[in-house]
C-alpha cells in the first residue's frame, strides 16, 4: 500500500462552530479519525503545519507547504493537504509553480460543511483525496473536490455553499471520481525530475477594471507593486478616458511586469480583437494571460519575480507553460 502524508492547514473542513463563527480548531489526526475508511486505501501519516482560516493564507504559506513537501519527497509516495476553500485556488497555482514536474500526487481538498457536521462533504471529499493521491496515474498538483479532479493551475471556486464549488476554467477536469474509482480524462507523464522552487516575489497586486475606475487607483497599484495583473472588460483593453494606457506603459518600460486579462470566467482574453486593447499589443513589456486564469497568472507572476528581474527573460517564463496553465501562448 502507498503511504500518503496529510498535511493539515485548516479551513472549514477542520472547524468547529464557535461564538464568533466557524473556527479553524480540529487537529488533522483528528480530521483524519473522522474518516477510518482512508486506513484500507493507504498508510496514511499525519503532519499539522498550520491551523487557520484560508481567508489568512498567503504566499509564505505557500512556501512553507512546498517546502514541507519537498522534505518528506523521498518518504511517502503522494500527498494530501487540507485547506479552506476560499484562497484554495490561489494555493493549488502557487503549488504548481512551487513544484513543478512531479511524478508523484500533490492533492488539495477541503469541504464546503465542517466535518464536525453530519451533512458535510468532508468524508467523500478525503476518501476521493486519498484515491486520487494512490491511484498510479496521479502526478502534480491537483485540486479534488466534490468528484472533479482538476488541474492547480485550471481550478477556480464558482460557488460558496454547494458542494460542486471548483470547476476548470478553460481547460477540461483531468478525472472524475466516482464509487470508488479514479476516471481519467487527460494523462500525461511528467517530463524530467522533480523541481522545487523556494522563492516568491509576494509584492505582486491584482485589479479588477469597474466603469468609471480613477486615474488614482492605477496610478496606486502601478507605483507601489513589481507586477500587476489587471482584470480588464470583455476580451481585454483599457477605458480611453483618463491616461491609463500611460500609467501602463510607462509602468512596464521602468520594469513593472503587467499582465492584462479578463474578468470573464471563461474564454480568456483577445487584446487584438478591438480597438481598446489592440494598442497593448505593441508594447512588449506588457504580456497577456489569454487563456490562463487569474489566480494562475497572480502566482505565476510572483514566482517569475522571485527568479528573475530581467524583463526579457520574464516574458519568456510567463509565456512558457507550466502544468497545461496556457494554452494559448506565443
Amino acid at each position: 500500500m502507498r503511504r500518503i502524508l496529510l498535511i493539515g492547514t485548516g479551513g472549514t473542513i477542520a472547524s468547529r462552530q464557535t461564538d464568533d463563527g466557524l473556527a479553524p480548531s480540529l487537529s488533522i489526526s483528528e480530521l483524519l479519525e473522522k474518516v477510518p475508511e482512508i486506513a484500507d486505501l493507504c498508510v496514511p501519516e499525519c503532519l499539522q503545519l498550520f491551523n487557520m482560516d484560508s481567508t489568512n493564507i498567503r504566499p509564505e504559506h505557500w512556501l512553507e507547504i512546498a517546502r514541507t513537501i519537498r522534505e518528506n519527497y523521498s518518504r511517502y509516495d503522494g500527498f494530501v493537504i487540507t485547506h479552506g476553500t476560499d484562497t484554495m485556488a490561489y494555493t493549488a497555482a502557487g503549488l504548481s509553480y512551487l513544484i513543478q514536474d512531479s511524478p508523484k500526487p500533490i492533492v488539495i481538498t477541503g469541504a464546503q460543511i465542517s466535518v464536525a457536521q453530519g451533512d458535510s462533504d468532508a468524508r467523500r471529499n478525503m476518501i476521493d483525496a486519498f484515491l486520487c493521491a494512490s491511484d498510479e496515474n496521479s502526478h502534480g498538483v491537483l485540486i479534488v473536490f466534490s468528484g472533479s479532479v482538476i488541474l492547480g493551475t485550471r481550478a477556480r471556486k464558482n460557488y460558496t455553499k454547494r458542494f460542486a464549488a471548483f470547476a476548470s476554467a478553460n481547460y477540461p477536469e483531468v478525472a472524475r471520481i466516482q464509487s470508488g474509482h479514479v476516471f481519467w480524462f487527460v494523462t500525461q507523464e511528467p517530463e524530467g525530475d522533480v523541481v522545487f522552487s523556494d522563492s516568491l516575489c509576494p509584492n505582486v497586486g491584482l485589479i479588477k477594471l469597474f466603469p468609471g475606475i480613477t486615474e488614482d487607483v492605477i496610478t496606486f497599484m502601478t507605483d507601489h507593486y513589481d507586477g500587476l495583473v489587471v482584470e480588464c472588460f470583455g476580451v481585454g483593453g483599457l477605458p480611453e478616458y483618463y491616461e491609463f494606457y500611460s500609467h501602463i506603459r510607462r509602468s512596464a518600460e521602468k520594469g513593472t511586469l503587467i499582465v492584462m486579462t479578463t474578468q470573464v470566467p471563461n474564454d480568456g482574453s483577445d487584446l487584438t480583437l478591438y480597438k481598446v486593447g489592440h494598442k497593448l499589443t505593441q508594447e512588449p513589456n506588457v504580456l497577456e494571460a489569454r487563456d490562463m486564469t487569474s489566480e494562475a497568472a497572480l502566482a505565476k507572476l510572483m514566482w517569475i519575480l522571485g527568479r528573475t528581474r530581467d524583463v526579457k527573460e520574464a516574458k519568456r517564463l510567463f509565456y512558457t507553460p507550466v502544468a497545461h496553465d496556457m494554452i494559448m501562448h506565443q
